[in-house]
């Protein structure tokens, strides 16, 4: 890659720096580096063993909006934390960080065109240089060609001058293509965010119970929702069809055990939908490598009180082609994938006002690798 490519492929920031935090809570303040062979560097380490600092709990708002089984964050008030501070949601206007409002910014002319870049743009931008490298590179092997050609035949080559192409770039078309595009003001004509970071359901209970980090709002009198409340409030919204007597195994009970039990052992969980799967598990984040593992949901009937239930046991069984295909679309992209079975509690087993830590201690979960075997490379 030739030195005018490279640079014009940008820098992003520096992520180490920008997601340092894996959740939305601080437990200790920043100290400043310790020096071993100075011995005034161990004082402020001193002090905050002897004198700890209550945790900082950064409050965030959010709105639960049944009709898309979410709860949307307001980013223009510092709501975007969220995604830099352990990965939750994704921007209702983006591929999943917020980034829209910068977009529009940049395409009304408030910031240049190299100022604060987003990871799209980044990311379209060395697409960008290494497809103009891959074009240049054709070209000057197709000059090397013709040139050997002529010398061959015995002709004389042509100048450099006469052989280049120059393209016309139709500025007028580029302008007409941006001024198709309009963006909301305010009376001050200053932009309006539009964007808003929407939060799973899953992910909300644990953020405002599990964490206490997030408040949520009713949509229609924006009153706060008691802790106590949310979980039949979400367990209804993800199965509307039994509203009366929520059953042990509702999708959103299996969903929400699943993720609080992942993002208890350190994992970034987010949604497996592109990859047929219920979740997909990271590392540190998705800007830091690619997910290693696909997570399949599935509930285990083992309780004696369901050996006639006809209707759950199929629940427990996975037909072969699903499973061989699921498997077969997660070894193309390199992950692991992993059945998850729930074990359910029999009905009836909750108790009217149970606390959410005494309901998940009812579920039990179970890890099963599941890997495809081929002939060519598993021979051995």
């Amino acid at each position: 890659m030739t030195e005018e490519v490279k640079k014009r492929i940008p820098q992003g920031p520096n992520i180490h720096l920008l997601y340092a935090d894996p959740l939305p809570y601080t437990l200790l303040p920043p100290l400043p580096p310790l020096h071993l062979h100075n011995p005034l560097s161990y004082i402020p380490y001193i002090i905050a063993y002897l004198f700890p600092s209550t945790p900082t709990q950064p409050a965030f708002t959010a709105t639960f909006h049944p009709e898309s089984r979410s709860c949307h964050v307001d980013v223009s008030n510092g709501g975007d934390g969220l995604w830099f501070k352990g990965f939750f949601g994704k921007g209702t206007l983006s591929r999943s960080e917020p980034t829209w409002f910068v977009r529009a910014r940049r395409a009304v002319g408030e910031i240049g065109q190299d100022e604060q870049l987003t990871s799209e743009e980044i990311t379209a931008r060395r697409r960008a240089a290494r497809q103009e490298f891959k074009k240049e590179r054709e070209k000057a092997e197709q000059k090397e060609r013709e040139r050997i050609l002529r010398e061959e035949r015995g002709e004389v080559p042509l100048p450099e001058d006469e052989d280049e192409e120059e393209e016309e770039v139709d500025e007028e078309a580029i302008e007409q293509e941006k001024d198709a595009y309009t963006y909301p003001t305010d009376s001050n004509g200053n932009l309006i965010n539009l964007e808003r970071l929407q939060l799973t359901l899953p992910e909300s209970l644990f953020l405002a119970h599990s964490l206490g980090t997030l408040t949520i709002l009713d949509p229609s009198t924006s009153a706060p929702i008691p802790r106590s409340q949310l979980l039949p409030l979400f367990r209804t919204a993800y199965s509307p069809r039994v509203a009366g007597v929520m059953p042990p195994d509702d999708p959103f009970m299996l969903n929400y055990v699943v993720y609080h039990h992942f993002r208890s052992l350190g994992w970034v969980v987010k949604p497996g939908v592109k990859f047929a799967v219920d979740y997909l598990l990271y590392r540190r984040g998705p800007v830091f490598s690619h997910a290693e593992f696909a997570i399949m949901i599935i509930p285990s009937y083992s309780h004696p009180s369901y050996e006639g239930d006809v209707e759950r046991k199929k629940k427990e069984r996975r037909p072969w082609h699903v499973l061989h295909s699921t498997n077969r679309v997660c070894s193309q992209v390199k992950k692991t994938v992993i059945s998850c079975y729930v074990e359910v509690p029999p009905v009836g087993s909750e108790v009217e006002g149970e606390t959410l830590g005494e309901v998940l201690g009812r579920y039990k979960v179970r890890e099963v690798s599941i890997r495809r075997w081929q002939p060519s490379r598993n021979r051995d």
